[in-house]
């Protein structure tokens, strides 16, 4: 897992002008929160930040004005236009500490032949892994696959010290037969109307 190190530094104006300033500066506006402590609000390096957070759940090693935090994103807000990150929710966690996150899942191979749909019914898999050790995505394969068959959370290999933190007979994948698109009542009118002329 990566460790990202960013400055950040400690922000006391708020409201939508100060967050607006902030990022004019191209800087991210954000909480740090956790460990019993109360909120810190602080102002992190925006293009360093947006590159940080491609990886999900990406380790932060804060350099808050002299005073180093560990963090995980929370909460990532985002314009909805641009894009761009509007303000972000950094979580304090600790070395050995175990957290609860949601880890992207990969799939490698090809279905059955035929026509079928792999549905994604978990978009991501909810674990409880070391803070420092969180693991950026699983795999899992989905060859020769087929209509019905679906793959469970257990069925999902694991990297050492992460754990479920889902029931083990959750579907996390399902294949689908894929469905011949019924033509809408419109369709069926123009053809009639094609067939009378």
């Amino acid at each position: 897992m990566s460790e990202v190190k960013l400055a950040a530094a400690i922000r006391s104006e708020f409201g939508k002008g100060a967050a607006r300033r902030v990022r004019r500066e191209n800087k991210v506006p954000g909480v740090l929160y956790g460990h019993g402590s109360d909120p810190i609000h602080i102002t992190l390096p925006g293009h360093e930040l947006t590159l940080a957070l491609r990886t999900s759940n990406v380790l932060l090693a804060l350099d808050i004005e002299g005073k180093n935090e560990l963090a995980i994103p929370k909460s990532v807000q985002r314009d909805p236009l641009r894009g761009s990150i509007e303000h972000v929710d950094l979580l304090i966690v600790k070395r050995g500490e175990k957290v609860n996150v949601e880890i992207p899942v990969n799939t490698e191979g090809e279905l059955a032949p035929g026509a079928f749909l792999l549905e994604h019914v978990l978009k991501a898999l909810p674990v409880e892994a070391e803070a420092t050790h969180i693991p950026e995505s699983v795999t899992v394969s989905i060859k020769g696959l087929t209509a019905g068959d679906s793959i469970l959370a257990k069925d999902i290999p694991l990297p050492s010290g992460t754990t479920l933190a889902v029931e083990d007979d959750t579907v996390v994948l399902q294949i689908l037969a894929a469905q011949a698109e019924e033509p809408s009542a419109e369709a069926e009118a123009e053809a009639a109307e094609g067939a009378e002329a």
